[in-house]
């Protein structure tokens, strides 16, 4: 995933704290060890000058165990820091399984990172409904996914590799705060496509900030959906921020719901730095470490 235009004019603003180089392995950060914190690649990397072993030093020292969405080409690297990769990418969330023009591509790049996780031992992989098109409304393109995830969850099923749906917020028409056109923009939307199609290796991404956004009632719905979910994203709302005062999400209680229901996957902090990026990734950390 890459980000620009809005993006970029927020990065002009931040200071990245300096990172010393990787000369050994960072101590990481002593925390309660009930949530599995990771950091998402495409918010933070380019405050680290692009330099993997600075960010691979900078995510340890705060105790995370994962850096996501970063190119396989990295993964060796985050291995070398005692770190993994929870979530790779894939497609975009442009062109998706609403739509079977679509399909072959889609498929052709799952194919190639389901097989890439299996090697390297990522366990899920990120995919897309993709946007609404005129000739495709919302039943038909649930349809559409249904049909089309079906064609590659047997690749997924065989390899251990859990492919993770992800729903986005459609109401903010700015660069990666929202997705407007994005077709998959309900949690009870995406979750009706994974019953239907009914595997344990197609689960939900769900975004705290994108579904506080569209539905609200967050902790309610990760208990309602608890077998469904397989990885969370966090962000502050309003403006996908810090995880601070500023924004309203209260993040501890959602985290302990997490742990209540059994959640043992990955935490990702996904949010766009306005600040100093390292205190805002120590904040978001501690206050997700219930």
């Amino acid at each position: 995933m890459a980000a620009g235009g809005t993006l970029a004019a927020m990065a002009g603003r931040v200071v990245a704290d300096p990172v010393a180089p990787a000369a050994a392995p960072a101590a990481a950060a002593a925390l309660k060890g009930n949530i599995n914190h990771s950091l998402v690649s495409w918010c933070y990397f380019k405050h680290f000058d692009n330099d993997i072993d600075k960010f691979c030093v900078a995510a340890k020292s705060i105790g995370c165990k994962s850096i996501e969405l970063i190119d396989p080409k990295h993964w060796a690297t985050l291995k070398k820091h005692g770190l993994t990769c929870a979530i790779s990418g894939s497609h975009g969330f442009v062109q998706g399984f609403n739509n079977p023009k679509h399909w072959d591509k889609c498929i052709a790049t799952l194919t190639e990172r389901i097989d890439q996780c299996a090697a390297a031992g990522v366990p899920s992989v990120i995919s897309f409904t993709g946007m609404r098109e005129p000739e495709i409304p919302d039943d038909v393109g649930a349809k559409n996914c249904i049909e089309g995830y079906k064609k590659i969850l047997g690749h997924a099923e065989k390899n251990k590799v859990t492919i993770c749906l992800e729903m986005l917020n459609s109401r903010y028409d700015i660069n990666m705060v929202g997705h407007p056109g994005y077709q998959g923009d309900h949690m009870d939307y995406c979750i009706d496509i994974l019953k239907k199609v009914g595997s344990e290796r197609l689960k939900v991404l769900f975004d705290i900030y994108h579904v506080q956004i569209m539905d609200g009632d967050v902790i309610t719905r990760i208990r309602q959906h608890k077998q469904y979910i397989g990885h969370i994203h966090t962000a502050g709302n309003p403006g996908r921020g810090e995880l601070d005062n500023k924004q309203e999400i209260n993040y501890p209680p959602i985290m302990e719901a997490l742990v209540e229901v059994g959640y043992k996957g990955y935490v990702g902090h996904e949010y766009i730095p306005t600040r100093e990026v390292m205190a805002g990734l120590k904040q978001a950390v501690a206050l997700c470490d219930v």
